[in-house]
């Protein structure tokens, strides 16, 4: 496989800019027309590429279910939630023949695929970003609904008797 950029951009430049054949880089690089085709469809090197995925024939038909307990361990708390080694004990209770490494990877690769992904907030100065929400508060004995902004990271309290007064916490 040839990954080196300088010789993969010189390559491609001199076909696409017809400083040479494709028959002549063929003939001096030494190299397969099947390469050359990749050279001329990509800016650079793709990379080895699987065509389709490998057959797991001893975990395959375990993978529903250690997805179907990591699903239920959601509910969980940390503490209470299987473990891969104690996953690979259930599913060999089930009949699983292989060995705890397949078991250790199909439950990293399930966790990496079903985390939950989260987009910082970031406000530049001068972007305003306000939050609301509705509280019961006793106040002179009495409960209160009130609202409560929230402002980069301050509470106001919007006083509903008197509208436009705020207070700081």
């Amino acid at each position: 496989m040839y990954t080196g950029m300088e010789w993969w951009t010189k390559v491609r430049l001199e076909v696409l800019r017809g400083e040479k054949s494709k028959r002549e880089v063929l003939r001096e690089e030494g190299i397969h027309w099947e390469t050359l085709k990749k050279i001329l469809e990509h800016s650079e090197p793709p990379g080895y590429r699987l065509k389709e995925p490998r057959p797991k024939p001893k975990i395959g038909a375990y993978l529903e279910r250690i997805a179907q307990i990591i699903e239920e361990d959601k509910s969980l708390p940390k503490k209470q939630r299987h473990t891969a080694k104690r996953i690979y004990e259930r599913i060999r209770e089930m009949g699983y023949g292989g060995k705890y490494t397949q078991v250790k990877e199909a439950v990293r690769e399930l966790m990496r695929v079903k985390q939950e992904v989260f987009m910082p907030l970031i406000h530049r100065p001068g972007e305003a970003q306000v939050d609301f929400g509705y509280a019961l508060a006793k106040v002179a004995g009495g409960d209160q609904r009130r609202r409560h902004d929230f402002e980069h990271g301050e509470i106001l309290l919007a006083d509903q008797q008197r509208p436009g007064r705020r207070k700081h916490l």
